[in-house]
């Protein structure tokens, strides 16, 4: 026997440490594909179905090899379980001494210097923020590691937080009189120092990309890197290796301008007035985009008059901050630093502004205070393939979630890695038994006005059968809206919507109230777990094709149909069936799980692509009559 079979015995490593537990064949084989990818330093990509255990078996190998390694997750939330839970539980089976490190983006980390330039500001703050200014403060005196994850009683959308972290933009570096105290340095020093290091796809990807132009290296140079939710890899790489420009930025910069005109540099009067002119402009830009959060075509967008003109605003008033700000340079560090960004962000307009490349997408994204400019390569696969090539490590990418009809091709073919090994582990499940997957008959079509109503005629029946234990996933805020409208009239269950409260607040208000039902949108379709009799129901409203508007689809579909192939089937499809089997995962967590997957779409049934979408799903008991799940249902929570 090998180690790593060894370790997945029934005398092994696991079983030290779980009890009740049992060698799975399904794991075992991931955990040898994994070994033999770590040995030869090559390529491996797995789908491993929920429950097979995925994350033990790609940590089991790496630990035994004994060679540095980086964890790379797409959740805070599973970033934190595999250092908090999962490694120190095989660390102390395995009797290592190995060195483990947990390090996150920037932002999750206290800057002390700002923390003190805003201890002299706290009258421009509105009651709720200098509130929770106050809790950071009395947490700063006690925290070791500065990670503002440990700041439970402050939301997480706080609007305290840009106050008290850096962004790249506005980090002084080695310039910055708390340059040895600064948690940011002592977390990336443990991680050069340290042998398994776990980060998330944001943090990685920035650092290959700061890599790329030469700067900082933030991940240390690792033997093994694991890619866990390894589905959302592509998007983000792309993201990395293109340019931003953005209106929070902007006005971080102006805050900070004003912050030293009213500290410092009291004498120079222009450089308030420069700020707040340009901060009024950069808001009025905002202002000029719908008002909820939207994706669109920036070259389109930018042809409009009224948007370009405001966009040249804004390039007068950068040009007025910049010539003011050069007036100052080497008053103090922190304006000379404000000098350096001033020219970053003149030089990231300049690409905004001309819209002519080829090769890559150009498009914009709001928020409810902001607006982000893009421009995204439209592959990445040459950059991440030269990238691996040089590395002589050992790549694996893992999901629950990456394979469309049971191959790995447009995974693969995104990131240069068609060469890489490939398994398939299904899940261990029995979905046959633990679950029903309903498509209704008779819906109106998804634009039709009566859709709304009729989704909620369909979730009704099946909220009063579950008790509450349901969650809605839509692929729309008009749709999620316009449902939670009709229910809150009509049914007696709580209602949690999202962006009613933070992510975490609604999960945890979920669990903790038995009737509630939780209506959400896309970022409640991956990487959340709830188990047992709380979830039994999900209910999709259609399946979730990219939007024809989206700005990088666009782009990718005028770049495929080019190549002479079909977006359709090369892009839109497999994206969609991803989107869905994430949805879907929601469902069943565990042996005992069981449930009903409602999915509200005809164009599974009555469409040739909907046998992908149903090859591709785990394999349940299927019935277009609401009533049966209904029945399953109330069978269910008789018990």
């Amino acid at each position: 026997m090998t180690p790593v079979e060894l370790a997945f015995s029934e005398q092994g490593i696991l079983a030290k440490v779980l009890s009740g537990y049992l060698p799975r064949q399904p794991q075992i084989d991931m955990a040898l594909e994994v070994e033999l990818a770590i040995e030869n330093q090559t390529s491996l990509v797995v789908e491993a179905g929920t429950g097979t255990g995925k994350t033990f078996a790609y940590l089991i190998p790496a630990l035994l090899s004994e060679k540095k390694v980086i964890v790379s997750t797409g959740t805070k939330n599973l970033q934190e379980q595999l250092f908090h839970k999962d490694i120190p539980l095989l660390k102390q089976a395995m009797a290592t001494n190995a060195q483990m490190a947990l390090l996150k983006g920037r932002a999750n980390y206290l800057c002390i210097y700002r923390l003190e330039l805003y201890q002299n500001e706290r009258g421009q703050l509105d009651a709720q923020t200098l509130a929770d200014y106050v809790k950071v403060k009395q947490w700063s005196t006690q925290t070791h590691s500065g990670d503002i994850g440990e700041l439970v009683d402050v939301p997480e959308d706080s609007a305290i937080f840009p106050y008290v972290t850096s962004t790249v933009d506005n980090c002084l570096a080695r310039d910055c009189p708390h340059i040895d105290d600064c948690y940011l340095v002592h977390a990336r020093k443990k991680a050069i120092d340290a042998d398994v290091v776990v980060v998330n796809h944001h943090l990685f990807f920035a650092d290959m990309a700061l890599k790329d132009t030469g700067f900082g290296e933030l991940i240390p140079q690792a033997d093994v890197v694991v890619f866990d939710e390894a589905h959302q890899i592509p998007d983000i790489a792309s993201e990395y290796f293109g340019q931003a420009f953005s209106t929070r930025q902007i006005l971080e910069l102006c805050s900070d301008l004003i912050q030293l005109y009213h500290t410092s540099l009291t004498d120079v009067k222009q450089l308030g007035k420069a700020a707040e002119k340009l901060q009024k402009t950069a808001q009025e830009f905002r202002l000029l985009f719908n008002h909820d959060p939207e994706r669109g075509n920036w070259r389109e967008m930018i042809s409009l008059p009224r948007i370009k003109r405001c966009f040249e605003n804004l390039k007068t008033d950068l040009d007025f901050v910049y010539q003011v700000v050069k007036l100052c340079v080497s008053r103090n560090e922190a304006i000379d630093h404000c000098f350096e960004r001033a020219v970053s962000i003149l030089a990231q307009y300049d690409i905004m502004a001309n819209v002519e490349q080829f090769g890559v997408s150009y498009w914009y994204e709001t928020t409810r205070r902001h607006v982000v400019l893009h421009l995204t390569p439209l592959s990445v696969a040459d950059k991440f393939q030269h990238y691996i090539e040089q590395s002589n490590a050992g790549w694996i990418f893992t999901s629950a979630t990456i394979a469309v009809d049971g191959g790995f091709n447009h995974f693969t073919q995104q990131l240069g890695i068609e060469s890489a090994a490939t398994l398939l582990v299904d899940s261990p499940f029995d979905y046959l038994q633990q679950s029903q997957l309903i498509v209704p008959r008779y819906l109106p079509e998804a634009h039709k006005a009566e859709r709304a109503q009729a989704l909620a005629n369909v979730a009704k029946p099946l909220i009063a059968a579950s008790k509450g234990a349901c969650f809605m996933l839509f692929t729309s805020y008009r749709m999620l809206n316009q449902v939670a409208d009709i229910l809150a009239d009509t049914i007696d269950n709580p209602l949690l919507v999202q962006g009613q409260m933070s992510k975490s607040k609604i999960l945890q208000e979920f669990t903790n109230n038995p009737d509630a039902v939780l209506l959400a949108t896309a970022s409640f379709w991956e990487g959340i777990d709830v188990r047992g009799n709380k979830l039994t129901c999900v209910i999709i409203d259609k399946l979730p094709f990219a939007s024809p508007d989206d700005p990088m689809l666009q782009a990718r579909s005028e770049d495929v149909k080019r190549q002479g192939k079909d977006p359709f089937y090369e892009i839109q499809l497999p994206q969609a069936v991803i989107a869905l089997k994430q949805g879907v995962g929601r469902l069943i967590r565990d042996v005992t799980d069981q449930g009903v997957m409602v999915i509200c779409d005809d164009r599974l049934v009555n469409r040739p692509y909907g046998q992908v979408f149903l090859k591709s799903l785990p394999d349940m008991r299927r019935s277009r009559n609401i009533e049966a799940g209904r029945l399953f249902l109330e069978n269910l929570h008789q018990h």
